[in-house]
């Protein structure tokens, strides 16, 4: 009788886990409490699943992305037309290139990490050979505000509270 019951039990409680199954797939859990104890608890989780595809960017959001860096870079340095298409073609292959990166190693952040870096250096070496030297200076100084990068009077200046450097507070 223990046994009908205890059997019908677990169907009870299986049965909406499997009606209410999608497409997914599932692990279930059942534990059953010995004799004496009529409760049956069953867990349910989702079994993970790959992450999901990610489409590519389009042509077209890759060229808007390309013309608006090439026009703010043909703006600020003020860059002839044969600078500016050279450029472009500077831009649209480092963009193709970090958004294949993106797609790629999605999962390997480091990995992913490594590669834009080496886009990085490839491009700025592409750039600084179409680039005059004061265009190119211009252009380097711009990237290291952006980025956050010290300049020499920086690291010289003021050292950070708690480090010294002759003030009142270091007695």
């Amino acid at each position: 009788m223990k046994l009908l019951l205890l059997s019908s039990l677990l169907m009870l409680a299986a049965a909406p886990v499997v009606l209410a199954q999608s497409s997914s797939p599932v692990t279930v859990k059942t534990k059953v409490k010995p004799a004496g104890q009529p409760s049956v608890k069953t867990k349910t989780t989702p079994v993970a699943e790959a992450p999901p595809a990610v489409a590519p960017p389009s042509d077209e959001v890759i060229d808007a992305k390309t013309n608006a860096l090439t026009a703010n870079m043909q703006k600020n340095l003020a860059l002839s037309p044969q600078q500016t298409e050279k450029v472009r073609v500077i831009n649209r292959r480092s963009i193709d290139a970090v958004e294949s990166a993106r797609i790629r190693y999605r999962t390997d952040p480091r990995k992913l990490a490594g590669v834009i870096e080496s886009v990085s250096s490839s491009r700025l070496s592409a750039i600084k050979d179409v680039l005059v030297p004061a265009q190119f200076d211009k252009y380097q100084r711009k990237r290291e505000e952006k980025m956050g990068v010290p300049n020499a009077q920086g690291v010289q200046g003021t050292p950070p509270p708690g480090l010294g450097g002759g003030g009142a507070g270091d007695q």
